[in-house]
């Protein structure tokens, strides 16, 4: 038998907790259609409305959630169909807003990642506009002062969406009036997910499900499960620790040649990201794969095509850097052993290349 794998791809998806496996099998037991109007449709429904309450609770969100199939068609849901005519994103965003939101003007962000507060007021002149900018990059972990933007975006008669897909059950979700989840992030069956809406009068209904706001039967075993996995609060409780972890973690990187990205501004605990100057970022992820450690090199949905990140070529990373920088990140099950595992390996690589700095 070979050693056991290590897994630190958690936010590309995470393990299912056992909380929510139970969830769905104890919901695939409720097999009816929740829109069915006899007693076996009317019990899923009621089991459907108790685990969106439990949502919003486990949230701290008092407002309507409608159900979707990730944060993906959330975000599709408030990009095509908020009631504001202008369009505007951030540069960094993930890959599903700028599909979503088509020909949007693109908000610059500085050298740490954090959104350009010039760039913001040009784009908030004009129509008012529905602006996305995503609280927790999936790439590097960056933290946006979402408080100070939405206020920015508030005066100017403006809606905003923050995709939350990185830090829904892990950071207290910030204000925004339109708010995007995921729940393969925190633990949940993949292919669920949320849109909260702060008030349902700004979204065009498409008829439908979901109040009117989403075609498609309910996905009532994921929603159950997802439910379970935020209550079971497993990245929450760990938080801290991952942040005692990732700072193990850049520190042995960094003592063996490693560039930290956007280490100077407010990142999450549970996502790093670092080059190794010299050594492709592809040529990484294989070394590490085949020494049983499965990292990315940056999003899942991008990185298999190994093209230049966008994200890193926003922040103005040289292209040399970006093109060796790989994401680890955590769960709740990583622990001191992982990160010496994983940085015992990248040293390895680093000494064969030669690549060590002076």
């Amino acid at each position: 038998m070979g050693r056991q794998r290590l897994y630190l791809d958690h936010a590309a998806t995470t393990p299912v907790l056992p909380q929510a496996s139970a969830a769905v099998a104890e919901a695939l037991e409720l097999w009816a259609n929740p829109s069915s109007p006899h007693a076996d449709g009317r019990r899923a429904r009621a089991a459907l409305e108790d685990a969106r309450r439990r949502i919003a609770a486990a949230l701290g969100w008092r407002h309507d959630v409608i159900l979707t199939s990730g944060a993906s068609e959330a975000i599709a849901i408030a990009a095509q169909r908020s009631k504001v005519p202008g369009r505007a994103r951030g540069a960094t965003e993930h890959d599903a807003v700028p599909a979503a939101m088509g020909r949007a003007k693109t908000i610059a962000v500085a050298p740490g990642g954090l959104i350009d507060e010039t760039a913001l007021e040009a784009a908030l002149h004009g129509d008012r506009a529905l602006i996305a900018v995503q609280h927790v990059n999936n790439e590097t972990g960056v933290i946006q002062p979402i408080g100070k933007i939405a206020e920015q975006v508030a005066a100017a008669g403006s809606l905003l969406l923050v995709d939350c897909a990185q830090s829904a059950g892990k950071l207290p979700l910030p204000d925004a009036d339109f708010i995007a989840v995921s729940g393969h992030k925190f633990g949940s069956p993949p292919g669920v997910g949320a849109l909260l809406v702060r008030d349902l009068a700004t979204l065009r209904p498409s008829g439908g499900q979901e109040r009117g706001y989403r075609r498609g039967t309910e996905n009532l075993p994921a929603v159950a499960g997802m439910a379970a996995a935020l209550e079971a609060r497993a990245f929450v409780q760990a938080m801290p620790r991952l942040a005692q972890l990732r700072e193990r973690l850049e520190r042995g990187l960094a003592e063996a040649g490693g560039v930290l990205i956007a280490g100077e501004v407010a990142r999450s605990a549970a996502i790093g990201a670092v080059a190794l100057p010299g050594v492709a970022s592809a040529s990484q992820l294989v070394q590490l794969d085949l020494a049983g450690i499965a990292v990315s090199a940056g999003s899942a949905c991008s990185s298999g095509s190994m093209k230049p990140s966008r994200v890193l070529e926003a922040m103005g990373v040289p292209s040399e850097i970006a093109s060796s920088t790989i994401r680890v990140s955590f769960g709740p099950d990583t622990d001191e052993a992982a990160i010496d595992r994983f940085l015992a390996e990248w040293r390895r690589i680093a000494a064969r290349s030669g690549a060590r700095a002076a």
